[in-house]
């Protein structure tokens, strides 16, 4: 048997696999109560607005041939366009000349590491972060580190007077997966302050930003950065967007929004990759966002409000003292924190064993693997009374420690 490890690239050593990818299988198990998937919940997805677009859409001749039809790698005009002014909702003037279609945001975090960072370059992001930005940059063979403001341990002085000067820095200001939380208008500002001093530009992943249940929305990162810079174009901010949470997932429609200059290098990308999105999706999307009712939103917003709300008061009841959890204004995700002595991978084995009950560890989400007594809990998928019974017997097993 040939052994492949001798023929793989260095890069691929830096490969892992998902734990939250792994965790989803035991969704096909009936009687797991899984938090582990950040997943929107089916029940939500527009059916009948994705049916009446489709047939729309191959209905007619001359819109069949071009959704069957190879496309330009920026992505379908349109869409871009209904972006733009999308973008303009959130204080952003951009033209679709800012924007690329991408497989996903998931895509969008890929090609941008394939176009900042080579090997040993210092990427800065919060601790913990999103996993799938790690496994994105990690194939491109960084080092990481915190970014200022978010840590008491790193400031601008300290990466001033380092050797290496960090390339860029990656952030999710609304609602951030693993933690839920969220970075006001204030923390923005110093995050920006920070940027600018280091020269340093910001990945800003807004993939939850539609899932806002209480308190005000602040301005986006790149709402700031082009204020201060006089525009889109002169901004050291690059926005990834999605429809995934909001709509639904497996349409992949994901942006960047970017300085002209920067999406010119992602659409040589783009069409090293994959040529373009699916130019039948962008189009159904396109039709999708542009018939559906507000009124869409409002209820994808309510029931996870509804959801959110039910394990907070849950965790309130049954949790032992000693441990802690967040309390996120949106998004699909609680960040608990246990006592140190109590590792979550052990934990999570236990739950599964015993009382049948799945979620994240946090190590996951850490560069480093610490946080070992920490795990993330996604209350999209779950009604409330199962939400209850699943605190009951986590509290339960979290006691026998």
């Amino acid at each position: 048997m040939t052994d492949w490890n001798d023929h793989y690239a260095q890069r691929a050593q830096r490969m892992q696999a998902s734990e939250i990818r792994e965790l989803l299988k035991l969704l096909d198990q009936p009687d797991i109560i899984s938090f582990a998937g950040g997943i929107p919940d089916p029940k939500l997805f527009p059916v009948s607005a994705i049916a009446e677009a489709t047939q729309r859409i191959l209905g007619d001749e001359a819109s069949a041939a071009a959704a069957l039809q190879y496309s330009v790698s920026e992505g379908y005009l349109p869409l871009r366009q209904w972006l733009a002014d999308y973008m303009a909702k959130l204080g952003v003037t951009c033209g679709p000349e800012n924007i690329i279609i991408t497989n996903g945001s998931q895509q969008g975090l890929d090609f941008i590491g394939k176009l900042f960072i080579s090997p040993q370059d210092k990427v800065l992001v919060a601790w913990p972060t999103y996993l799938g930005a790690l496994q994105a940059f990690s194939a491109y063979e960084p080092t990481y580190d915190l970014l200022p403001g978010l840590s008491p341990d790193r400031t601008v002085a300290s990466y001033k007077a380092g050797a290496q000067r960090p390339k860029i820095g990656y952030v999710m200001p609304d609602f951030q997966n693993p933690t839920g939380t969220s970075l006001n208008r204030a923390e923005r500002i110093a995050l920006l302050d920070a940027a600018d001093a280091l020269n340093l530009p910001l990945i800003e992943d807004s993939a939850y930003e539609h899932l806002r249940y209480d308190g005000e929305r602040p301005p986006t990162l790149m709402a700031l950065a082009a204020e201060r810079a006089g525009g889109v174009n002169n901004a050291k901010v690059l926005y990834c967007g999605t429809f995934s949470k909001s709509i639904v997932p497996s349409l992949r429609i994901g942006w960047i929004v970017a300085p002209e200059d920067v999406v010119h290098k992602l659409v040589l990308i783009k069409q090293a990759s994959d040529l373009h999105v699916s130019t039948l999706t962008q189009m159904m999307m396109h039709e999708v966002i542009t018939h559906l009712p507000a009124s869409h939103g409002d209820i994808v917003r309510e029931t996870y409000k509804t959801r959110r709300d039910a394990l907070l008061a849950s965790l309130a009841k049954h949790m032992p003292e000693g441990v802690s959890w967040t309390k996120p204004e949106g998004g699909m995700f609680v960040w608990m924190t246990l006592p140190g002595h109590i590792d979550g991978a052990e934990l999570l084995a236990r739950a599964i064993n015993e009382i049948r009950v799945a979620f994240v560890p946090g190590s996951a989400f850490f560069p480093d693997r610490s946080g070992r007594n920490t795990l993330r809990l996604s209350f999209s998928l779950n009604e409330p009374a199962k939400i209850e019974e699943a605190m009951k017997r986590l509290g339960g097993l979290l006691r026998t420690y």
